[in-house]
């Protein structure tokens, strides 16, 4: 069973691919993605590892649709911007199978966790590449070449997601940002209330607990501007340790404003 939460992204994902998704193939996906009984298996049981194993926040079907949410509000900006995607640019895809494979990855980026913290990424890889190719093949029944093009390139955007490899496609450093912006004080609402004693990671459940709001909106100056509002300084940690060098290894970092904010503080300026 659901939780209204992610029912509620669910439809805020589908009203945001419409959008963007002019041949409704990325829609058919998304439904695909949505409807996956493995999907939210994995999802839930990587929940359960990272809270009441690990003691870490949310890594769960809320956290994984809520990547997958920041990545269509940032491929929308990147597309108003005409900035192109490396499937379109490598005329190996089109925009929307760019879309595809970022959904892809968001929904799947932490299936890993599913085994532990450790190597999350790369074990995520692995279990997720038979989900997407079982997808893409009642997506793209008769376009093999594509559905390669599309897998390797949420394949990569899985592998590098925690900032610690080089990626090379936009869609990957999409992923890369939309995973660090979620970091709101309701990711960690749980870890919070089961904590006892200290343990390792206690930082980043006691952060985001400081983070009031995330906003990915038009820049100024850039195509992203994102704005983090807090609490308490505490919450520094996530914007500088976490979100700035997740931006920072990102294809899309000379496409974003970053600006954090204390309250009853000026903003700060970062990029």
């Amino acid at each position: 069973m659901r939780s209204s939460k992610e029912q509620s992204l669910d439809k805020k994902i589908l009203a945001a691919v419409k959008k963007l998704s002019p041949s409704l193939k990325a829609v058919r996906m998304a439904k695909l993605l949505l409807e996956d009984s493995e999907i939210q298996a994995m999802q839930d049981y990587a929940n359960t590892v990272s809270i009441k194993r690990l003691g870490y926040n949310d890594h769960g079907p809320v956290h994984m649709r809520t990547v997958a949410l920041n990545t269509l509000r940032m491929m929308e900006l990147l597309r108003r911007a005409d900035i192109k995607t490396s499937l379109e640019l490598e005329e190996s895809g089109d925009f929307e199978d760019s879309l595809v494979a970022v959904l892809m990855a968001g929904f799947l980026h932490d299936v890993g966790m599913t085994m532990g913290r450790q190597e999350h990424e790369i074990h995520g890889s692995y279990l997720a590449a038979p989900i997407i190719e079982r997808l893409l093949k009642k997506g793209y029944p008769d376009k093999l070449p594509l559905r390669v093009s599309i897998r390797s390139v949420a394949l990569e955007a899985i592998s590098g997601h925690m900032g610690n490899r080089v990626i090379h496609s936009l869609e990957a450093g999409v992923i890369l940002v939309a995973d660090g912006c979620d970091m709101e004080k309701g990711r960690a609402r749980i870890p919070m209330a089961m904590a006892s004693g200290p343990r390792v990671g206690d930082i980043h459940k006691y952060s985001a607990a400081s983070i009031e709001e995330v906003r990915i909106s038009e820049g100024k100056e850039k195509p992203i501007r994102i704005d983090v509002s807090m609490s308490g300084e505490v919450g520094l940690f996530q914007v500088e340790e976490v979100l700035l060098g997740k931006i920072a290894a990102s294809t899309i970092k000379g496409y974003i404003e970053l600006y954090a904010e204390e309250k009853d503080k000026e903003p700060k300026r970062y990029l």
